[in-house]
Formats: C-alpha cells, structure tokens, sequence
C-alpha cells in the first residue's frame, strides 16, 4: 500500500518568455487577434525591449534571431492559449498572414516560426483567469 502524495506546493506557469525578431508585429497580434493587454515593458514604449501581456507573453526584441522550424522540437514546440471565442480569434488572424499547421486550424504558426494553438475555453473561464493578479 502506497501513501497518497501531498506536494509541498501548487505552481501553474504566470508567463512563456519568447524571444521574436519583430517585437512590434507580435505586440499587435497578440492584442488586436487575442486581446492580450500590456502587463508591463522593458525600455521605451515606441521601442521596447521586453514586452509583457496580461495572460502570460513576454516578447523579447531579438532582431537577429531564428527560430527552428515549428516541426522541430527545439526551443519551444509551441503556445497553447486558451480563447473565449475560438471563431472569432480564427477570423481574427486571418488578416495577419498566419498559417495553419498540419495539426489543423486552430493551430497557427506565426511569421518568426512560433506555433501558436488556440483553444476553446469553457464560458467564462478566460475571464475569471485574467481577473487574478499575481503580482498585486
């Protein structure tokens, strides 16, 4: 007989560090397709550094840099965001000349080589998760 295991904490991931070469587009995408509001930034606001969303995404300008292909499993395989209303932000995205991945529609992969899948919340619950405030 096994005794049940109790961790000594509960964690859930508060943000995904990306680095992007065109921090400007990603700020756009990621506010008018997902509405991901600004958190906070890192350096001048018309040229930042760093980029935080409330829900999770901080961008990091890194002009020069490539990403592997999104069929590769290196530096990150892809970003699950969890949407209200998945035909809308799929409409949404279509203007931004995103591709759909062989995985299907809701798996979108982005000019710098992130793959991106959107996922249909449960009503309401994008709002509840967006209501908490970690950092006080």
């Amino acid at each position: 007989m096994t005794t049940p295991f109790t961790p000594p904490t509960f964690a859930y991931v508060e943000h995904v560090a990306i680095r992007v070469r065109d921090i400007h587009w990603h700020i756009r995408f990621f506010h008018e397709v997902l509405g991901m509001d600004v958190r906070e930034i890192d350096g001048p606001a018309d040229d930042p550094r760093q980029y935080w969303t409330l829900g999770g995404i901080q961008l990091m300008a890194t002009p020069d840099f490539e990403a592997p292909p999104s069929n590769d499993a290196g530096w990150l395989a892809h970003l699950g965001v969890m949407v209200d209303d998945l035909e809308a932000a799929l409409r949404a995205a279509e203007p931004w000349g995103v591709k759909a991945l062989p995985q299907g529609r809701h798996w979108l992969q982005l000019p710098d080589g992130l793959a991106v899948e959107l996922i249909q919340a449960a009503p309401g619950s994008v709002a509840q998760a967006l209501a908490v405030r970690p950092r006080g």
